[in-house]
């Protein structure tokens, strides 16, 4: 007859998966020490890529295009908050889509769309220049 039971197998499951992680955890340091020592740079180290995080400008571009062209038939332009968008943000997507509006009516609405693009571009560089603006998030 066993003694201890569930707890017991439960501390010996415990006890190998804590040995097979501290196993290897240290084998894929010894190969990255191994790979330091040697200069090999293709090591575990390398082998995985770097997370890309992207600029500020191109996220404000990005949802300043999309809202906009959201907006560009209707007669309202919603809450800012819901959309996402900063105070400053905002600002920018009123007076794109008042430019789009305009072109439409004289050019069309690929012609209105153009205007998004590159206004949107244009503002959300200017405006993330310098890294940003520093009045806080609402900014």
């Amino acid at each position: 007859m066993a003694t201890g039971g569930p707890t017991r197998s439960a501390a010996l499951g415990l006890a190998l998966l804590t040995g097979a992680l501290l196993t290897g955890c240290a084998g894929s340091a010894a190969g990255e020490a191994s790979a330091e020592a040697s200069g090999d740079a293709s090591g575990p180290a390398s082998a995985s890529p770097s997370p890309r995080t992207t600029p500020p400008a191109e996220v404000c571009a990005r949802i300043i295009t999309y809202w906009s062209r959201e907006v560009l038939d209707g007669d309202t332009y919603g809450d800012y908050q819901s959309m996402g968008l900063s105070n400053g943000q905002y600002d920018i997507l009123r007076d794109v889509v008042d430019a789009a509006r305009a072109e439409r009516k004289s050019q069309g609405r690929a012609a209105a769309e153009q205007v998004i693009d590159r206004q949107a571009r244009e503002r959300c560089t200017e405006r993330y220049r310098d890294g940003g603006p520093t009045g806080g998030p609402w900014s």
